[in-house]
């Protein structure tokens, strides 16, 4: 598979910043300027752009462009893995899921995830984004790439009940435990757009890879929490409910 140019400029911009020669605070080239320095379309960038603030690389600010946030990530074992569905459940909260994006993408195009969950360009995955909706407001955005091989058959409505259900029950598959991260990080379109307007406008982004039994990582999540209403607890394994 030949590499798409938005992944070259990518990964080009990410280790930048990830050799510090992109520092915390600095801000990046207009899109314009980037167009002109990767001889590429303007869509192209944006696209470029758009996996570096999913990596929590960079944030776009209004009025100020692109910013280079990324200051490493501090790591955190999290007590219980458990579906949100399962908290809620526990916590005796109304609460309703909307699935916004449910689609069968390459994991060739989102390189970072690819090399997370060790996968060939040509693995395909499942990319679902809901939103946790608790008293008409929206109070988390999960993102999560699943390996398709692994979890077939995804449909919207197993999306929005509960995906650990149907991996355990209807797939007899054993979730184990998970390794994750976190960092606080600002709102940008999405988080504006799902949140609202917010003070302070900032996410307490976790970031997650789940393993089965067998130690095969088929889930890589993003989770953002308003800032002011996440609170964490002590590593993350899965135990049967």
């Amino acid at each position: 598979m030949v590499q798409k140019k938005f992944i070259t400029i990518y990964e080009t911009i990410r280790k930048d910043i990830l050799e510090t020669r992109l520092s915390y605070g600095t801000q990046l080239p207009s899109e314009h300027e980037l167009v002109e320095t990767y001889e590429a379309s303007r869509e192209t960038v944006r696209k470029a752009l758009n996996l570096l603030v999913r990596d929590g690389m960079i944030q776009k600010i209004r009025g100020k462009g692109s910013v280079v946030i990324y200051q490493g990530l501090t790591e955190f074992p999290f007590a219980d893995l458990k579906s949100f569905r399962e908290v809620q459940h526990g916590l005796g909260l109304p609460y309703e899921t909307e699935v916004k994006v449910l689609e069968s993408i390459f994991a060739g195009d989102v390189p970072l995830v690819k090399d997370i969950l060790n996968v060939r360009q040509s693995t395909k995955l499942w990319h679902i984004i809901r939103t946790r909706v608790i008293n008409n407001k929206v109070k988390i955005i999960d993102e999560d790439y699943f390996v398709a091989d692994i979890i077939p058959n995804v449909t919207i409505d197993i999306a929005k009940q509960s995906l650990y259900q149907y991996i355990e029950q209807e797939l007899r598959l054993e979730i184990s435990y998970s390794n994750k991260s976190i960092t606080f990080e600002h709102f940008g379109d999405l988080e504006y757009e799902a949140f609202g307007e917010v003070t302070p406008p900032y996410t307490a982004t976790v970031r997650g890879i789940v393993h089965l039994k067998d130690t095969t990582k088929f889930q890589y999540n993003i989770s953002k929490h308003l800032a002011t209403e996440f609170k964490f607890n002590d590593f993350s394994r899965r135990h049967k409910v």
